[in-house]
């Protein structure tokens, strides 16, 4: 059956903008994400929506709430779309701190197959994620959006699809795939970007 995928990042939400890194935090959308939202729906409306996957977090829940305004989706909340929690490690962490921190969390970073206590491994948050997503394109529907976040857009992309990195996975961006037998192929980005 050929599908139609909308990955969807969530709108801006308050820890976006607040100037601190909580963890596994779970905040609203800001204003504008919600006009993010609004933005994401309206160029979606012509669309044959079956059902919306989304992340357990508030802002990728109210995202896809306000994605089902006038609809009566089906929402089917699946916490394998959830985002890596890289700061559990760090509470303190906070944007303003000075550059040698943000060097130093790079460098753990860097090695995706590191292990940093407290912190969910590269391998552990890879397989949630791609097995959440083999399991939504198993699904029988044929048009399905798919809100979540930037780490687990990433994923799909380098280590499910083998389709590459990212440069940029903007607040509301949305990337359409079309699955068929011959396999998955980009149809087109919104406020995202792969490097070249």
């Amino acid at each position: 059956m050929n599908k139609k995928i909308f990955l969807i990042r969530h709108g801006e939400s308050i820890s976006d903008v607040k100037g601190r890194y909580d963890g596994e935090y779970d905040d609203s959308l800001t204003e504008s994400g919600r006009e993010n939202a609004e933005r994401v729906a309206e160029k979606l409306s012509h669309e044959p929506i079956d059902v919306i996957f989304s992340s357990v977090r508030i802002r990728a829940k109210e995202t896809a709430d306000i994605l089902n305004e006038g609809r009566d989706l089906k929402i089917v909340l699946e916490a394998g779309l959830n985002e890596r929690d890289i700061y559990g490690a760090f509470p303190e962490l906070a944007k303003d701190l000075p550059e040698e921190e943000y060097r130093r969390l790079g460098e753990l970073l860097a090695d995706r197959e590191g292990i940093i206590p407290g912190v969910e491994s590269y391998s552990e948050f890879r397989d949630r994620v791609g097995n959440a997503f083999s399991e939504i394109l198993k699904s029988g529907y044929s048009t399905i959006v798919i809100i979540t976040h930037g780490g687990p857009i990433r994923s799909i992309f380098r280590d499910v699809l083998k389709l590459g990195e990212f440069k940029e996975v903007g607040n509301g961006a949305i990337i359409k795939l079309e699955v068929s037998e011959s396999g998955v192929q980009v149809t087109s980005m919104d406020s995202a970007s792969l490097n070249v």
